[in-house]
């Protein structure tokens, strides 16, 4: 049997253009409020994901959803990436795990909700998968009355230090974080 082409697998390839450099520092340089949120990505078998990217999309302190585009900078000359400009808030980060699985995005609290979504991007995912961290366990939350407390828990972050928050993110097994299902629009 031939070797498998890359049409024939299902990658990881996400380490060419999709993270770029300061990914994970959504709030601008500096900022007194910022916070940070971290974990680590496990398989079904309990085992770190090195190669998994993260994606965190919220809105701002102020509820806005709108964000600041063009935090983005290139470099003039060849058009590489050379990360954020440092001062907008997007509410927007990307940013792939390392060698051990761990994750890290520093942020400014969320307005008008009290979490941040999240997709994750990981080997033997056909499809990425969607879920939220909460900072703060919410009772009113629609999402979270829905779940039994286990479940609920996947998706609560654990406050470690002032303003530092850790939400592990479990693929399969019996840790596994509650993933969201959205509906397709008809075609």
């Amino acid at each position: 049997m031939p070797a498998p082409t890359p049409s024939q697998t299902v990658g990881p390839f996400y380490g060419y253009a999709l993270p770029f450099p300061r990914g994970g520092e959504v709030a601008p340089a500096g900022h007194p409020d910022t916070i940070t949120l971290h974990g680590y990505v496990f398989d079904g078998e309990g085992q770190a994901v090195p190669d998994a990217l993260i994606e965190t999309w919220q809105p701002g302190p102020d509820g806005s959803r709108t964000g600041v585009p063009g935090s983005l900078r290139r470099d003039p000359v060849t058009g590489r990436a050379l990360g954020r400009d440092g001062v907008a808030f997007t509410g927007f980060g990307r940013v792939a795990t390392d060698a051990d699985g761990h994750w890290a995005v520093r942020t400014l609290p969320p307005g008008g909700v009290s979490y941040l979504s999240l997709a994750v991007f990981a080997r033997g995912l056909l499809h990425h998968l969607y879920t939220r961290a909460y900072l703060v366990d919410e009772p009113g939350d629609a999402l979270l009355g829905s779940l039994d407390a286990e479940r609920r828990a996947t998706l609560v972050a654990r406050g470690e230090a002032p303003r530092t928050y850790r939400f592990d993110i479990h693929l399969q097994g019996a840790d596994e974080t509650v993933f969201l299902e959205f509906p397709q629009e008809p075609a």
